[in-house]
Parts: structure tokens; C-alpha cells; sequence
């Protein structure tokens, strides 16, 4: 008799056990904020830091043999055509991409040897081009694919996503137009990186959780640089003392962006329907009979943790995750980024889009207008550039919109628009300029109006 009473305890206990312990590890990891030396980070970010300290002197190299072993492999697949690779959907999906995705794994390869060696012409490998991406950037990226990927199945595979697609489906659907689950990569993003967030939401969309247009919005409207990256590009146009007033600008106007960019085109063009083309389910928000949101959102989630059969294929996702970003990304942003910002350095293309904006910078009443215009497209190629661009600005104002405006914009091709090329996430590359002009022309005149409230 006790001894069936204490399996049947261990019975009514498992499915709690499988969902709380994983789940909560995972918001430790990803979301729960702590304070290193005064900045403030996470610990995902934290032993992505620690990988960075481990390889120092060597990251740079390591990334430059994983782009140009993943063109290579693709030279391969292409020429040879191995039956392996087309019985193995992962390692096709890597080495055998289309032929305009072949052509930029080529490109980021070539981009990356250039820089690495410093051959051919400066202005791809210099320090402010292919230079930053390849040094600054992607070695970040490197270590927090690898870590972000490799424990990212305790947020999706054990029923957290389940549990808070049900308790706040009521909040994220009226407002966002976006299922309750879509909270995790929100927070993800806010509080991590942006590179974190769209790693999620790109492994959501593949495994058909959340639909085209779900995707898109998310990926295109959540992936927030980091608190700490924020506190960078303050520091820059000499503001950071004025943080608190900065971030809650940031935030406000973040939302009101949420709220109106994805009602309007291309996102609200996005078909709802998921990756294998089935259409989502108009009831699909809808409850069960006999279920309140507590209920159903705790069944949904035994019910996903309960599909874990072994410890193995957890961490065979997760390393799955992490090579798919690693090899499948970092030469679409070597390739992107460096273009983009070759661009920004050496052409005039963005002076001429930011000219247009000047007599709404004047409507708005932001001293140095067409100096502030020169600011504002330059946004799509780095985040960085127009904070980097604003220092000569007299006006502390224009410095805080500036600076306000480029974390807002939130797509940059150096980084978060590349990643977002190179995910499964369905956008092209003229939507995310247009959707890119959209979040500015929405957020300038709330980011001027706390501007004028704040000085």
C-alpha cells in the first residue's frame, strides 16, 4: 500500500517537476537581471562574456574558419551534389541554401578573409566597415549563439511558452495582435539582446508556433538592443547621466510602435498562416469548456514537458540550435553588415533619404534639424552610427532624440536585419526598410514630445 501511494505521489508530482525546474532555470538564464561591476546584464550574456575571455585573441579567427568552412561546404554540396546531405534536412537546410543565399554565404566568406588578412580594397576591411563586423561583432555573436542556442530548449521545450500563451493571450492579442507565448520573446529581447529574441522567434516559427505574420511582428518589433548597449550609445552623445528619463523614453516609445507598426503594411500583409501553409485556426485563443486560463495554461504545459522522453534529445536541440545559428548566420551578417555599412561610410545614399525628414525635425521643433536629418537613416545600416554622428551636435535635445530614435528604430542591417535575413523568419529585405521607416516616422514625434517634456 505505500508503495503505491508513494508512486502515485511521484506520479501527480512528475509533470510539475518537468515543467517548474527547466522552465525556471530558463528565466534565470535568460531573463533575471543581475548587476556585474554597476552594469546590468543577464547570465546568458554573462557566460557568453566568459567565452569571449576563454578565446580572446582567438575569436576572431575562429569566426573568419566557420564562414569560409561554411561557403566551402556549400561550394561542395553544390558541385557534388552528396546523397547524405539530402537524406539529413538540418545539414541541408545549412549547406544547400537557395541560390541568392549560396551567393551571400560567398560573399560573407570573401568579406571576412578580405578583413581577417587585409587584402584587396580598405574600404571593405577597415575598422568602421567590414572591420567592426568582423572584430566587434560577430565574436558577441559567436558566444551568444552558442550559449543562447544551447539552453534555449529550457524555455521552449518544457511547457513555459505553453503556460503563458494561456495567461496572457488576453493581454498580447488585443493589443500586439499576438499570441501570449510571443510575452517570453518579448522579454527575452528587452532584457537579453536582440540577437537572443530572434533566435527564439525563428525557432518558434520553424517548429509552428506562431504563424508568418506572428513572426515577422515579433522579429521586427521586439528585438531590442540591451539595456547595457543602450547605456553605450547614451555614453556616446554624452547623456549617460540622464539614463532613467532615456530608457523610459525608449520603452514608452517602443510600445506605441508595437502597437501600430504590425496593423500596418507589409506586417499586417504577413498571411496567418504557419510554416507548412496550414492556416491558423480562428478559435484558436479560445478556452476549453470547464477551463479558466490558470487550467488550461498548466495543461498545455504537462502536456509539452511531458513529450521530454530523455535528456539526450534536449541536448541535441540545443546544439543543434546553436550550430544553425553559428554556421547558418554569421556570413549572412558578415556579408550584409559589411555591405551596409560600406554604404554608410563611403557613399551619400543615406544623407540624401535623411534630407526628407528635415521639416518634420523642424515641425517637431528639434534644434539642428539638418544636422539631425543626416542621422536618421544612417540608423539602417548600424545602430551605433548615428550616436556616433550626433557627438559634434550643440543641442543636448537633439542628442537625446538622436539617441532615443536609433534604439527605437531597432532594425539595423549590421546586426539585427541580417539576423533576421538569414532566419527562417519570412521577411525580405525592402520590408525591413519600409518597416524600418514606419517605426521611425511613428516614434520621432513620441520621442520629441518627451524630449520637449524632459529638457
Amino acid at each position: 500500500m505505500s508503495e503505491q501511494v508513494i508512486t502515485g505521489a511521484k506520479t501527480r508530482n512528475a509533470p510539475w517537476l518537468m515543467f517548474i525546474l527547466p522552465s525556471l532555470i530558463g528565466v534565470l538564464l535568460f531573463m533575471a537581471p543581475i548587476s556585474i561591476n554597476g552594469d546590468i546584464t543577464i547570465p546568458i550574456a554573462l557566460m557568453a562574456k566568459g567565452i569571449q575571455s576563454l578565446f580572446e585573441g582567438s575569436l576572431t579567427a575562429i569566426v573568419t574558419t566557420v564562414i569560409s568552412m561554411t561557403a566551402l561546404c556549400s561550394v561542395l554540396v553544390r558541385l557534388t551534389k552528396p546523397r547524405f546531405i539530402e537524406r539529413k534536412p538540418f545539414l541541408a537546410n545549412l549547406f544547400k541554401p537557395s541560390l541568392p543565399w549560396f551567393i551571400v554565404q560567398i560573399l560573407g566568406a570573401v568579406f571576412a578573409n578580405m578583413t581577417f588578412f587585409e587584402v584587396g580594397p580598405a574600404e571593405i576591411y577597415n575598422g568602421n566597415t567590414g572591420g567592426l563586423v568582423l572584430n566587434d561583432l560577430l565574436p558577441v555573436l559567436f558566444a551568444v549563439f552558442l550559449c543562447a542556442g544551447f539552453f534555449l530548449p529550457l524555455l521552449t521545450n518544457f511547457g513555459l511558452l505553453e503556460f503563458f500563451g494561456a495567461m496572457l493571450t488576453k493581454i498580447m492579442r488585443p493589443l500586439f495582435k499576438l499570441p501570449g507565448r510571443s510575452a517570453i520573446d518579448c522579454m527575452a529581447s528587452w532584457l537579453a539582446d536582440g540577437s537572443v529574441g530572434v533566435l527564439l522567434t525563428s525557432k518558434q516559427y520553424e517548429e509552428g508556433f506562431y504563424t508568418k505574420r506572428e513572426a515577422a511582428v515579433i522579429g521586427t518589433t521586439f528585438s531590442a538592443v540591451s539595456i547595457t548597449f543602450s547605456l553605450v550609445v547614451l555614453a556616446q552623445v554624452k547623456l549617460e547621466h540622464m539614463f532613467l528619463p532615456f530608457y523610459a523614453t525608449v520603452c514608452i516609445a517602443g510600445v506605441v510602435a508595437a502597437v501600430i507598426v504590425p496593423r500596418l503594411p507589409p506586417l499586417s500583409r504577413k498571411r496567418d498562416e504557419y510554416v507548412c501553409g496550414t492556416a491558423a485556426p480562428e478559435d484558436m485563443d479560445a478556452l476549453p469548456n470547464g477551463h479558466t486560463v490558470m487550467s488550461y495554461g498548466l495543461e498545455k504545459a504537462f502536456e509539452r514537458a511531458g513529450k521530454v522522453t530523455s535528456l539526450r534529445k534536449v541536448v541535441n536541440d540545443g546544439v543543434k540550435a546553436a550550430i544553425d545559428m553559428v554556421f547558418g548566420v554569421l556570413p549572412v551578417v558578415m556579408a550584409i553588415g559589411t555591405l551596409a555599412l560600406v554604404v554608410a561610410e563611403y557613399t551619400p545614399v543615406f544623407n540624401w533619404l535623411g534630407k526628407p525628414f528635415i521639416p518634420l525635425l523642424e515641425l517637431l521643433q528639434i534644434p539642428e534639424a539638418a544636422e539631425a536629418s543626416k542621422t536618421i537613416v544612417v540608423g539602417f545600416a548600424d545602430m551605433f552610427l548615428p550616436a556616433i554622428l550626433a557627438a559634434d551636435i550643440q543641442s543636448d535635445l537633439t542628442r537625446f532624440v538622436i539617441a532615443a530614435m536609433s534604439v527605437t528604430q531597432l532594425i539595423y542591417m549590421s546586426e539585427i536585419g541580417a539576423l533576421l535575413l538569414g532566419s527562417k523568419i519570412p521577411v525580405k529585405a525592402w520590408e525591413l526598410f519600409a518597416i524600418f521607416i514606419l517605426r521611425t516616422l511613428v516614434t520621432l514625434p513620441v520621442i520629441a514630445l518627451m524630449a520637449h517634456l524632459i529638457f
